[in-house]
């Protein structure tokens, strides 16, 4: 999976790359700064980054990791926040910016980030993700890296108000028992059109199936996940190089996909490709069915996709910050 959120302490994770929100200036600072300099061993790294000198915000540079279990450092400074009106945000779109290039020019194969600037220097904590997945996902569309979204704890991560709210009241219980009919129409017409279907074609199947061999039988199934699949990504317009990024998906899995065409998917594999191809909700069931794989109207998990795919939400980075805020699998694979 290309881009992950984690929680755990940034310090432990192993990469790559470790990136550290630094102190401007070469000196130890608190939070962040404080548990790299610790994990890596204060005294090398605070030689190390003397060499450096001061480094402006948004700006990022290199040291080794020391004892980190990852081969570099990338420190980059935040900007503190005052009322966004000073520049505080593209200071911190150049932080993943600047942090994500000489990741790249490092040829490292992965980077863990925490989420810049949302503790001693107060830059709002759903801003500053909106601002890191916008980054991290434009950085991921041309490049191949593992990126890891890291937060200590659940005070530490925020989705916006307005869809945190709007997600809390979609996973209402009275409102699911009040939307099941209207949400799932779809689901129970797609259904009773897959029963019509495979009868229609079971009766007009050589002697209605009668006397037939098993092979005969399993020879006039329905389409794969694979086929119907590249057959929708043809139908897309996308290349596939496009679509397994937007769905979040590596490429070797993308390759076993592709060779197999009897590959049977996770849900969340399923469902990330639906919303890479943004599918509406009753093509994005029909893929799942060719996997069989449904949408069931008590898991929160499936409440979460379907409240997405109903407002036309298809950015993957933004349904996984999501489904991460309320303790389910991430999309991808």
């Amino acid at each position: 999976m290309p881009f992950q959120i984690i929680r755990n302490d940034i310090t432990k994770v192993c990469a790559d790359v470790i990136v550290n929100t630094a102190n401007p200036k070469p000196q130890i600072g608190s939070g962040t700064d404080s548990a790299v300099y610790a994990a890596a061993g204060a005294d090398a790294l605070l030689e190390a980054r003397k060499k450096i000198g001061d480094i402006a915000p948004g700006q990022a540079a290199v040291t080794p990791a020391f004892h980190l279990p990852a081969k570099y450092i990338i420190h980059t400074v935040g900007p503190a926040w005052l009322d966004g009106q000073h520049g505080e945000k593209d200071i911190l779109r150049a932080c993943y910016e600047n942090s994500l290039a000489l990741a790249a020019e490092l040829k490292a194969e992965s980077i863990a980030f925490p989420l810049i600037a949302t503790g001693v220097y107060g830059f709002p904590k759903d801003e500053a993700l909106n601002i890191a997945l916008s980054e991290i996902g434009k950085f991921l569309l041309t490049h191949e890296m593992h990126v890891i979204l890291v937060v200590l704890g659940k005070e530490a991560f925020a989705l916006s108000e307005k869809l945190m709210g709007s997600i809390d009241a979609y996973l209402d219980e009275h409102q699911v028992r009040e939307l099941e009919n209207a949400e799932y129409a779809e689901e129970k017409i797609l259904e009773g059109y897959r029963r019509r279907r495979a009868a229609q074609q079971y009766a007009n199947a050589p002697d209605s199936g009668s006397g037939q061999t098993l092979e005969e039988m399993l020879g006039s199934a329905g389409d794969t996940f694979q086929q119907r699949l590249f057959g929708l990504i043809d139908a897309s317009g996308m290349d596939d190089v496009t679509v397994y990024k937007k769905a979040n998906i590596d490429r070797k899995v993308f390759s076993s996909i592709r060779c197999k065409t009897d590959y049977k998917p996770s849900k969340k594999t399923a469902v990330a490709f639906a919303v890479a191809l943004k599918l509406p909700m009753q093509e994005m069931l029909d893929l799942l069915a060719c996997a069989g794989i449904t949408l069931s109207k008590s898991d929160k998990f499936d409440l979460i996709i379907a409240y997405c795919v109903r407002n036309g939400i298809y950015d993957i980075f933004e349904i996984n910050a999501a489904l991460f805020k309320y303790g389910q699998p991430l999309l991808g694979a």
